[in-house]
């Protein structure tokens, strides 16, 4: 009899703390990737004959594909209806534009996300806390109280485990430079501060001129799905984010 009733709570157990998963894998089956820009660029318009961008792509994060977000960005401006086309001699080019991925990394939604899309069910502690009332109602004993306790966390992880709400983040900085009018010429004025010891640190003042005005944006790309790889998100996540650098020019 404690057999059925112990098979009996693990199969109710199991059923609940596998909504969440269920859930899950239907709301986030199809891959859904989002590209925002932090400030908008407004560069100023050329004849079609000075349209060349120069684009250099740079990151720090091992995991990036440098080659395959320069291919999407190229693509992107040969798309380009106003005219705008990528050449690889900076000094031809009307427009420099410096691309730095600082991120590209599996992620997790915000805890108040989880929260709302799960519910208890999604809880480790929830699902022991049922498992628990659920043994001390049927065994009225300690040790039935800690084996529901144990089974439901149990059956959470487990459904777990096999489903999981995966988000990719994609941050890249971009900076534009644009050639003035002839004519024009752009002041600069930088303060560098070093740390060059534990007992202080250095300031540099530095003021040049140039002939180039210059504009910073960042562009931050997420991708979400159910048990999602980065091979399958990152095609459509270059995309979407040489899409964006495209749409200044």
């Amino acid at each position: 009899m404690k057999f059925i009733k112990g098979f009996i709570i693990i199969l109710i157990i199991t059923t609940l703390s596998g909504c969440a998963a269920v859930h899950t894998s239907i709301a986030k089956r199809n891959l859904d990737v989002q590209t925002k820009i932090s400030t908008a660029i407004f560069v100023d318009p050329v004849k079609r004959s000075k349209r060349f961008v120069y684009v250099d792509v740079r990151s720090g994060v091992m995991e990036f594909d440098r080659r395959a977000l320069r291919k999407a960005v190229f693509d992107e401006f040969a798309a380009n209806d106003n005219g705008y086309r990528v050449v690889d001699d900076p000094e031809k080019a009307q427009y420099h534009m410096n691309i730095f991925v600082t991120k590209l990394e599996k992620t997790s939604p915000t805890a108040a996300e989880q929260a709302l899309k799960r519910g208890f069910r999604g809880d480790v502690g929830a699902g022991a806390a049922l498992g628990a009332s659920m043994g001390a109602d049927n065994s009225r004993s300690v040790s039935g109280t800690v084996g529901g306790g144990i089974l439901g966390a149990l059956g959470v992880t487990a459904a777990n485990a096999f489903v999981q709400d995966v988000l990719y983040l994609l941050v890249a900085d971009v900076q534009i430079k644009e050639k003035t009018r002839k004519g024009v010429l752009v002041r600069k004025d930088s303060k560098i501060s070093t740390k060059v010891s534990d007992a202080g640190s250095s300031t540099q003042r530095v003021s040049e001129v140039s002939n180039r005005k210059e504009y910073r944006t960042r562009i931050v790309t997420t991708a979400n799905k159910a048990n999602l790889e980065l091979a399958e998100a990152q095609e459509l996540m270059f995309k979407k984010t040489a899409y964006a650098m495209s749409g200044f020019f």
